[in-house]
């Protein structure tokens, strides 16, 4: 039965991983605007967070982040200029902020069900054994939590390292921002809204109906 499981696990996994690099490797990932580019990659790195777990949201946010490094040689300006600014803080603005927000994702999720588990298994001892559709809200957390916690642990990072650096200030001055957290706030804009909505409707449905067939609530 470990085995199946782990074999189920393994599946799940590659096909994530396979989304992840088409969608990093083709338009279909991103859309790119000036300054940053809003990115549609959170999406299986979240559903892997629901379906697989939190090692499978680390796992799937560091696939994310060495695919986002990369476009810093050459198809991102804006990463290029962070990788000419300190290679080593870009790679860490890039990469552990993924894992750290995939990672979340899958604790966020699992408290949440879990909690939800334990709530749905009282109202049918309550109500003689009837069942009703429960978990809505643990994946519309989990949905959501993976888009914003992308955009903050990235953002939250990019103006630690790179704030002072005159490449960011230019977008400070361009902007009006008076304070780093006016800066995030402006800079993101519509861009961490849109993504935000996107992973939440494609997330959490996905991550509902697959679960669903492989879990009977």
């Amino acid at each position: 039965m470990k085995k199946t499981v782990d074999t189920q696990t393994l599946v799940r996994l590659g096909l994530l991983a396979a989304v992840e690099l088409v969608l990093a490797y083709t338009p279909l990932g991103y859309f790119r605007t000036a300054g940053l580019e809003i990115s549609f990659l959170m999406i299986p790195v979240t559903l892997g967070a629901m379906l697989i777990g939190p090692m499978g949201g680390a796992v799937l946010g560091g696939i994310f982040g060495l695919t986002s490094f990369g476009t810093c040689f050459g198809s991102s300006p804006f990463g290029a200029a962070l990788l000419g600014i300190n290679p080593i803080l870009t790679f860490v603005v890039c990469v552990p902020t993924r894992i750290l927000a995939g990672w979340l994702a899958g604790v966020i999720f699992k408290a949440l069900y879990a909690v939800e588990s334990r709530a749905a298994a009282k109202r049918v001892e309550d109500e003689s054994g009837k069942k009703r559709d429960a978990h809505w809200l643990s994946f519309g957390a989990g949905a959501l939590a993976g888009p914003v916690l992308n955009t903050a642990l990235f953002m939250g990072l990019l103006v630690a390292c790179f704030y002072p650096t005159d490449y960011i200030q230019s977008f400070v001055s361009a902007l009006g921002a008076t304070n780093p957290f006016v800066f995030i706030l402006l800079f993101v804009g519509i861009q961490g809204a849109v993504e935000a909505a996107v992973g939440f409707i494609v997330s959490g449905v996905l991550a509902k109906a697959v679960h669903r067939v492989f879990v009977k609530e």
